[in-house]
């Protein structure tokens, strides 16, 4: 489904939101949330209004790019119609995919990986071992801003339990373990003998080995065999992604109040905006961020790290 974005200067964006919402309404389906965040609901599309500052950002949504231009027509009327006190310019982007969204921008990237507590020798040792022993899977391995993120967390949760479900060559079974405690415990779950080998070598070299247990076999069967009660304070999902729902539930009610999971890949790569990618991935990604958005268990934030991380807290 294409997206195109519009930000119109204005020092009423919060006005317009209202009236678009209140006259289109009448013909389509608007909601007006408390944060002035409004969405217009049409047959063949949707407009998602929110105020900026001095800017109302707009973002159309259809399922092809022609509904699209009929969306953006609408909408775009009215407000210039509504607009009799001031001069609005309604620019829309040229329409994309999920998948073709720039998450985050190269620049903003590189400043923040060159602004983060640099990985040491044994990490980027291990990140050059992945890619010449993996090859295009070494796309797999979290980056060293995740992995600094990852140690903060862990530490910050004060957490003495973790648990991991996908560990591929290590690189975050390291982070989390170096920031527990010495007498720390980490479960580290994957199905390949051949991967993890990499990670045990290197769990030896960074003196942390003695801190992870490490289960091969299908994940779901070693969580589901644990004993079912609050046992761990940290949790960390990077695996499969047609099983994160299921992840999810069985480590929640294992985690211990203020317990922290995190989830990785939660956009996709911009499938996960995107209901017109239909990837059993896709769907079940789009079903577990409902799933943690609407568990009172919980508390929860989306973080546009990298492809996407949520950090959900248990009450």
């Amino acid at each position: 489904m294409p997206t195109s974005t519009s930000q119109v200067a204005t020092g009423r964006p919060e006005r317009y939101i209202k009236q678009l919402i209140s006259h289109l309404g009448q013909k389509a389906t608007a909601d007006l949330g408390g944060d002035g965040r409004g969405v217009i609901t049409f047959q063949h599309g949707r407009c998602v209004l929110t105020p900026a500052g001095d800017h109302l950002v707009m973002i159309a949504t259809a399922a092809d790019v022609g509904a699209l231009a009929d969306v953006q027509d609408v909408v775009a009327r009215h407000l210039l119609r509504f607009a009799a006190q001031e001069e609005l310019t309604v620019d829309w982007t040229e329409p994309v995919a999920g998948d073709s969204l720039q998450i985050v921008d190269p620049v903003v990237t590189d400043y923040l990986v060159t602004h983060c507590t640099p990985a040491d020798d044994l990490l980027q040792e291990l990140v050059l071992k992945t890619r010449e022993a993996t090859g295009g899977a070494a796309g797999m391995q979290i980056a060293q801003d995740e992995g600094a993120l990852l140690g903060m967390l862990v530490r910050l949760a004060g957490a003495r339990r973790a648990v991991e479900v996908g560990v591929f060559t290590g690189y975050s079974s390291i982070c989390v373990a170096r920031a527990l405690p010495e007498d720390g415990y980490l479960l580290a779950c994957d199905v390949s003998e051949e991967w993890t080998s990499i990670a045990r070598h290197y769990w030896e070299r960074a003196g942390v080995a003695d801190r992870i247990d490490l289960r091969i076999g299908a994940a779901l069967e070693t969580l589901r065999a644990l004993p079912n009660e609050p046992s761990f304070d940290f949790a960390f999902i990077d695996a499969d992604k047609v099983n994160y729902p299921a992840y999810y539930e069985e480590i929640v009610p294992r985690l211990t109040s203020g317990g922290l999971v995190v989830l990785d890949n939660t956009f996709r790569g911009g499938r996960t905006f995107d209901p017109a990618f239909q990837d059993d991935s896709d769907v079940a990604m789009r079903r577990v961020n409902e799933i943690v958005f609407q568990d009172a268990r919980v508390e929860s934030v989306m973080l546009p790290v990298r492809d996407g991380v949520t950090l959900a807290r248990k009450h």
